[in-house]
C-alpha cells in the first residue's frame, strides 16, 4: 500500500505530522496561529504549487466545437456529462466528476457529438478542476454565443475532498485572465 505522507516532508510510516496531532506549538495558546508575511500559517509547509502547476492545461489546442442554427427563441439547453475525466497537474492522478453546461442559445446551439469529442480532450491533460470549468465556459461562450451560460463541474472525492466549481456568463466586471 502506498503512503500518501511518503515524499511529502511529512510524518511517515503512514501517519501525519505529529505537530497536526498535538493542535498548536507550544508557547502559543489556541487559536492564535503565527502567519509568514505571505499568509501561511506557519506550522504548515510552504505550497509546493507553482506558477506552471496554476496554469497547466489552459494553452492546450482544444478541438472546436461545432455549433448549427438556432430554431427558436428563449429556452434553455443543459448537457451533463457524467463521466468526465482529467488528470491533476500535480500530482497526475486521475480526476472524476460531472460537467453539467446550461445555456440560453441565441442563434447558434451546440452540436452534441462534437462537444463529446472536445470534453473527451480532457481525459489525459493535466488541469486543474477550477480551470476546466472556466476553459469549457469560455469556449463554449466563443462557439455558441449564448445569451447566457452556465459551467458546473461536480467532482469526486480524492483524500476526502470533493469540489464543486460554477462559473457563469456574463462574467461579472472584474479583472480578466491574463
Amino acid at each position: 500500500m502506498h503512503d500518501i505522507w511518503q515524499g511529502t516532508g511529512f510524518g511517515g510510516a503512514g501517519v501525519p505530522p505529529a505537530r497536526w496531532a498535538g493542535g498548536m506549538p507550544a508557547g502559543q495558546p489556541a487559536g492564535t496561529p503565527t502567519l509568514h508575511s505571505s499568509g501561511y500559517n506557519s506550522d504548515m509547509p510552504k505550497p509546493r504549487y507553482t506558477e506552471a502547476h496554476a496554469a497547466a492545461g489552459l494553452d492546450h489546442k482544444f478541438p472546436a466545437i461545432e455549433t448549427w442554427p438556432n430554431q427558436f427563441p428563449g429556452y434553455e439547453i443543459v448537457v451533463d456529462d457524467p463521466e468526465f475525466t482529467s488528470v491533476c497537474p500535480k500530482t497526475s492522478l486521475p480526476d472524476f466528476g460531472t460537467v453539467t453546461i446550461r445555456y440560453m442559445p441565441d442563434k447558434r446551439c451546440l452540436e452534441l457529438k462534437s462537444l463529446k469529442e472536445y470534453l473527451q480532450s480532457y481525459r489525459n491533460l493535466g488541469i486543474f478542476q477550477e480551470n476546466i470549468v472556466n476553459r469549457v465556459l469560455e469556449d463554449v461562450v466563443r462557439w455558441a454565443k449564448p445569451v447566457w451560460a452556465e459551467v458546473k463541474g461536480d467532482f469526486r472525492p480524492r483524500g476526502g475532498i470533493s469540489t464543486v466549481v460554477v462559473a457563469q456568463w456574463p462574467r461579472p466586471k472584474g479583472k480578466k485572465r491574463q
